[in-house]
């Protein structure tokens, strides 16, 4: 694709208080691909930049946070061995963000190869012992069409996690922002948006707008 620091630099101009980063080849392969591209754009930023994709020990872990990553997300390791888990909230409180990646009711996993066993609701009820920065709430049908935001299951998720959430899949029109702002004070922290924004569906000025609004 085209120039990553170029589109990162981009968003921080047009307002964007956050970056959020994926290393979807890391994400594939179980390992970092892009880690030195990744800290590349993290040092010419000023805004908190936060990582995920194939995050899955805590070398890793450690190396990002040591290098301007404000925050990193762990997805399948995370799911799968909640007691390692547990270990690294400990030890790097409030730097560790999940990501719940959902099909139906069932959380995914391994760049979404895979489906697991565990019921997305019962697993966030699960993270609320744990000291999160957030958790990302990714409903894997709607990522990427553009078809519009799925209240749904968000605010089913948004009842029973004690965690701030960061939703993502399908947020394409200024209508959707107005949606997500409503569920603020149910604990909704924020959104991720991609494809509306490359494809130039979505202001991310207008969008930030009615996100600042009090």
């Amino acid at each position: 694709g085209e120039d990553p620091k170029k589109y990162a630099l981009f968003f921080e101009r047009q307002g964007a208080k956050r970056i959020h980063i994926v290393d979807l080849d890391g994400a594939k392969e179980g390992n970092p691909i892009h880690k030195d591209l990744i800290i590349e754009i993290a040092k010419i930023l000023h805004v908190p930049v936060q990582v995920g994709g194939g995050i899955r020990d805590e070398d890793t872990i450690n190396f990002y946070l040591k290098n301007g990553i404000s925050q990193v997300i762990l997805g399948t390791k995370a799911i799968l061995s909640f007691n390692w888990l547990k270990e690294i909230t400990e030890k790097y409180p409030y730097q560790i963000i999940v990501s719940v990646d959902v099909k139906g009711d069932k959380v995914a996993i391994s760049g979404w190869l895979e489906v697991s066993e565990f019921d997305y609701l019962e697993f966030l009820k699960k993270l609320n012992e744990l000291k999160l920065f957030s958790i990302i709430l990714t409903l894997i049908e709607r990522d990427g069409t553009q078809q519009g935001l799925e209240l749904e299951r968000l605010e089913k998720a948004l009842n029973v996690s004690t965690h701030p959430l960061i939703i993502a899949g399908g947020i394409s029109t200024i209508e959707d922002i107005k949606n997500l702002k409503s569920l603020e004070k149910k604990g909704l922290l924020g959104a991720i948006i991609g494809r509306a924004l490359y494809e130039g569906s979505l202001d991310l000025k207008d969008a930030l707008k009615i996100a600042d609004e009090s």
